[in-house]
């Protein structure tokens, strides 16, 4: 079978770059914030090779809900804490409001990592 007949057969949907969203999940970009931030703090923990119950006590949050968030068990974490999660791990966390564009009727919510 060539890639063309391989391209025809597939069945797939362009993402609206929220999986969230795509999925029909309520407060889907509430969920992809906490992703967003969810990844950076593994990320900062994989590269300092902290263990969980170390990175727990640094975080401030007991170490059964540190393996839950890390699994993507966001429940009960909100982005506040998420964000001091990061500034515990020495990032600072900046909050930008601006006017949103003309052709949008509401603003957005996003994170910018810098």
């Amino acid at each position: 079978m060539n890639s063309k007949n391989l391209k025809d057969k597939l069945d797939y949907e362009i993402s609206s770059g929220n999986v969230y969203a795509d999925l029909g999940r309520a407060a889907a970009g509430t969920l992809l914030i906490k992703a967003q931030l969810v990844s950076k703090i593994s990320e900062i923990l994989e590269e300092r090779g902290l263990t969980q119950a170390k990175a727990a006590t640094l975080l401030g949050i007991p170490q059964p809900k540190l393996s839950s968030m890390l699994r993507g068990q966001f429940r009960g974490l909100s982005e506040r804490k998420l964000m001091d999660c990061l500034t515990r791990l020495g990032q600072d966390v900046q909050i930008n409001v601006r006017h949103a564009p003309k052709t949008q009727q509401q603003g957005a919510l996003s994170v910018v990592f810098s």
